[in-house]
């Protein structure tokens, strides 16, 4: 169900909110107006809808007959979760000139986050009107409805955002199967790898024809092979791989739309300009132009993905037959990855308690050494945790301790043989209730409170320790992200609310630029590249725990651009003009048009970076963030070329290879050689200039990348590694000029020894792959869960 476009606008317009939701197929309201005071200013909410328990308030505007500033509005909404946990505020101004739609997400075990939408008389309200299409239902419709469908409705609207083992099976034997097909190819190491490259590239484009983003066709590759075949008939001479999809994936994704020739577009369609790397011709097919694979390898391929359905969003998953990008991830773990390499799955859990855990404090290290005062007196945001101790301890940690409300749940609650063995430590000595016994009880709320499988004495050390970690954060003794860490306390929340209760651009500013590092100034294109936080994982696998900074990072890089809509707005109702280089950030991103595809492309090309032995690892870990992008459009106009990622993932041994110049120096001390490892650091250094502009280019600059740009430094830095190699091998007993002669006929030798050595050695040189971040001290993250095996398995290789 949808709500006509003009019906939609013309009730915007008459500010006629009531009616509004009534034809969203809301209830009309059934709570009275609430009175509530806020820093000693009086306001009233006025519920206007409900649905299933969520209710939505319209709130009276401040003294002055303005919408309430930001910090304001985060205080008046705390008041709305008294008289309605579940909620959506809608902000009007006295003379109704403009409308803020205020919604917190309060998804389980994520700190909440703040998401507004400001809309004022005059503008079209298609924008609106498309976010709020998530929360229309019709009558047939009605009876089904739940709580929970209306929150995701909600967060659909506001906030953009299992593993098969089934179809790891299927999709191992599939990949065996589809590399016996390919033609052009001798090596089975080479067939395996193509089929690996062809099969990510396929699986991409199966998610995005679902979306409808290729010519509109949710079954665009089955039926553009169907209309191949039938327009070549019998006899036909070429393939379906070698006449349409060699030409989908390079002339076509890979190809802006006005560099293709009519007979391509007739061919192909309205697709989409992808760029990536993904679609590039790739080292095997320039080297194997006659690379063939038979039409009966894609029929047997087609038939399998048509078995399950591909979405990009992060639903549960219902029928068992969905396929997202997480599974993506599963697949590398159990196919690629194997445990005799040392390599293991690392779950979402795990990887997001680790990834919070060292990017945030990092952040807050920055923010306090860009702005101190903000951080000190007073004032300073530590208080945030005095005043609302409860926000920071996680959920799990307040069941049946602490209630919704905010209180302590009393120990007359508990069984009487708890109660004695919490005060006496001889009654729960021999107690087998005390000790081993499952700790069952329920509220005054009637809600359980104790932990699944959770012993009585489990539930009393919990209890002890969440009142006492509540008791430091109300005497304000937390003052530090390692307190914060050391008390298991939510510091993605405490990050979350500096930025949105930020009363100074200092502080926005300091936050802002310890995450992405550039702020631009005046347009001037020319500004030296000065990284944000850099974040590595050196085993990077499928990208597990890439994807979990990049979920920290992501509602901490909006609520900065919210926050900064907040400043200058402020600005406005006050007559001046507001933070100038905060107008040119947000310019910038409304140059774009998906907020959050491109808050993702930023923090992919400039925060992320990863390395792994494994090159398949390397692609699925490109082709998962890549589909991560995808998902965040839901229509193609908005999808924009995706960013070059070669550069930020690489494939190598991180345990060997030069990791700085101090060590390039020491390890090779010929003076010879000195004038040769001089011209060395140049190459590295003009070619670390090189990547930053490469990647500033696919953001600030048009966001357009040749082929040819990306040829040149891979040919760079491919020359520069070579040479680097060289040095290294002559410390592993090897003369990388040694020739091996060759049988009669073959040729008149290769540097058989050197070769072998670098192919089983893989050297990675951090100094030159990262020298810009590594000039400027390194990575300021580390994460990851490097491979480990037994020593007893490896004692004879390694001594």
């Amino acid at each position: 169900m949808t709500i006509d476009a003009a019906r939609f606008q013309k009730l915007l317009d008459d500010f006629k909110l009531e009616q509004l939701f009534n034809e969203l197929g809301w209830e009309r309201p059934h709570l009275k107006p609430q009175a509530i005071t806020v820093n000693g200013e009086a306001f009233t909410l006025t519920n206007v809808a409900h649905k299933r328990g969520v209710a939505v308030f319209r709130c009276s505007p401040d003294r002055a007959g303005r919408v309430p500033t930001r910090p304001l509005l985060l205080k008046i909404e705390k008041e709305a979760v008294k008289r309605a946990y579940e909620h959506l505020l809608v902000f009007a101004d006295a003379g109704e000139t403009m409308l803020t739609w205020l919604w917190v997400s309060r998804a389980p075990g994520q700190p909440t986050t703040t998401r507004s939408h400001t809309w004022r008389k005059g503008q079209n309200g298609e924008s609106l009107r498309q976010k709020l299409s998530q929360i229309v239902w019709s009558l047939e419709e009605e009876e089904a409805i739940t709580l929970t469908d209306v929150i995701t409705g909600l967060r659909n609207a506001f906030d953009r955002d299992r593993i098969s083992k089934s179809f790891y099976e299927k999709f191992k034997a599939q990949h065996e199967a589809f590399a016996n097909f390919i033609e052009g190819l001798t090596a089975a190491s080479d067939k395996a790898w193509y089929a690996s490259l062809m099969l990510n590239r396929l699986m991409f484009v199966y998610f995005i024809q679902k979306k409808g983003f290729l010519d509109g066709d949710e079954n665009y590759l089955a039926k553009r092979m169907a209309q191949v075949q039938a327009a070549a008939g019998k006899g036909k001479f070429h393939s379906f791989y070698r006449q349409f999809l060699r030409r989908l994936f390079h002339e076509g994704l890979g190809q802006a739309k006005g560099e293709r020739n009519p007979e391509l577009s007739r061919l192909i369609g309205d697709v989409p300009y992808l760029n990536g790397g993904l679609f590039d011709v790739h080292d095997l097919e320039a080297t194997h132009p006659s690379i063939d694979i038979p039409d009966e390898a894609f029929e047997r391929l087609f038939a399998f993905f048509d078995a399950w359905d591909w979405h990009l969003d992060d639903r549960p998953l219902a029928s068992g037959k969905e396929i997202n990008p997480d599974v993506l991830g599963y697949i590398f773990e159990k196919y690629i990855n194997q445990k005799q390499m040392g390599a293991y799955y690392t779950k979402e859990d795990i990887t997001g308690y680790i990834a919070k855990n060292t990017v945030v404090p990092h952040l807050i290290e920055q923010a306090r050494e860009r702005c101190k005062v903000a951080f000190e007196g007073e004032s300073s945001m530590w208080n945030l945790l005095q005043a609302d101790p409860d926000r920071y301890i996680y959920p799990a940690m307040k069941i049946g301790v602490i209630d919704a409300a905010g209180t302590v749940v009393p120990e007359s609650a508990l069984p009487d043989f708890v109660q004695a063995g919490m005060k006496d430590a001889k009654a729960r000595m021999f107690e087998r209730r005390y000790n081993l016994g499952e700790a069952v009880f329920y509220t005054a709320a009637g809600e359980r409170g104790a932990l699944p499988t959770e012993t009585w004495r489990e539930y009393v050390e919990r209890r002890s320790r969440c009142l006492a970690v509540r008791e430091q954060l109300a005497k304000g003794e937390v003052k530090s992200a390692d307190a914060l860490i050391t008390l298991n306390l939510d510091i993605c929340q405490f990050m979350q609310d500096v930025i949105d209760h930020a009363t100074s651009p200092d502080l926005l500013r300091a936050v802002w630029q310890a995450i992405v590092g550039r702020v631009p100034s005046n347009g001037d294109s020319r500004q030296k590249f000065r990284h944000g936080i850099t974040i590595l994982d050196p085993t990077c696998g499928s990208g597990a725990f890439l994807f979990a900074a990049l979920g920290v990072l992501e509602p901490l890089y909006e609520a900065c651009l919210e926050r900064m809509e907040g400043f200058i707005e402020d600005a406005k109702k006050l007559g001046k003009g507001g933070e100038k280089d905060f107008i040119n950030v947000l310019a910038e991103v409304d140059k774009h048009p998906s907020r959050r595809y491109y808050i993702f492309k930023n923090i992919i090309l400039h925060n992320l970076f990863g390395v792994d032995i494994m090159a398949e690892a390397v692609e699925i870990c490109k082709l998962r963030l890549f589909l991560k992008l995808v998902s965040q459009v839901d229509v193609g106009r908005e999808l924009e070329p995706l960013p070059d990622i070669d550069f930020n993932i690489r494939a190598g041994n991180t345990l060997v290879g030069y990791a700085t110049e101090a060590q390039f120096d020491a390890a090779n001390t010929l003076a010879s050689d000195q004038s040769h490892r001089d011209e060395i650091k140049v190459r590295i250094a003009d070619l670390a200039d090189l990547f930053d502009r490469f990647r500033e280019q696919q953001t600030v600059h048009g966001g357009k990348v040749t082929a040819d740009d990306k040829r040149a430094l891979r040919d760079k830095l491919s020359g520069l590694s070579l040479e680097l190699d060289k040095y290294l091998s002559r410390d592993y007993g090897i003369d990388p000029d040694a020739v091996s002669p060759l049988p009669p006929g073959e040729g008149p030798g290769v540097r058989a020894d050197f070769v072998t050595w670098r192919k089983s050695h893989q050297p990675f040189h951090w100094f030159a792959e990262f020298y810009g971040v590594m000039r400027a001290g390194g990575f300021d993250v580390v994460i990851g869960n490097p491979p480990y095996i037994e020593y007893s398995k490896v004692r004879n290789t390694y001594r």
